[in-house]
C-alpha cells in the first residue's frame, strides 16, 4: 500500500481498529486514494472511497455495490468534498452508523 493510502488508513483510526470496529476488508490503495468494503450499513452502504484532493482535503464517496446478472452494479449513496483529516471519522460514523473506535 502506498503512503497516501497508509496515511488515510491511519487517519481513520488505523487498520486493525477499523477492521475490528467496522468489519472493513478488501482495502485497495491507489496513488491518491483508499477504498474498502464494509458489511452493509445504513442506507445499504457497503463500499467507501476516500481520495486526497490537490487542495490537501479529501473527498469521501459512500456507495452500495450489488450484483446484477453476475456483474457489479454500484450506486453512489453519499459524497462529501473538502473534508479535513480530523473530519474523516465523524463523517464515516454519521454516514454509515459504524464507529471507528471505542
Amino acid at each position: 500500500m502506498n503512503e497516501v493510502a497508509k496515511t488515510i488508513l491511519a487517519q481513520m483510526g488505523g487498520g486493525m481498529k477499523l477492521c475490528v470496529m467496522t468489519g472493513a476488508k478488501d482495502f485497495i490503495g491507489t496513488p491518491n486514494s483508499l477504498s474498502f468494503k464494509i458489511p452493509t450499513a445504513k442506507n445499504g452502504i457497503n463500499r467507501v472511497k476516500i481520495t486526497l484532493d490537490p487542495s490537501d482535503t479529501y473527498t469521501m464517496v459512500f456507495s452500495s455495490e450489488r450484483k446484477r446478472d453476475g456483474f457489479p452494479y454500484i450506486t453512489e449513496k453519499a459524497s462529501f468534498e473538502d473534508v479535513y483529516c480530523d473530519m474523516l471519522q465523524t463523517i464515516f460514523k454519521d454516514t454509515t452508523g459504524l464507529d471507528t473506535h471505542l
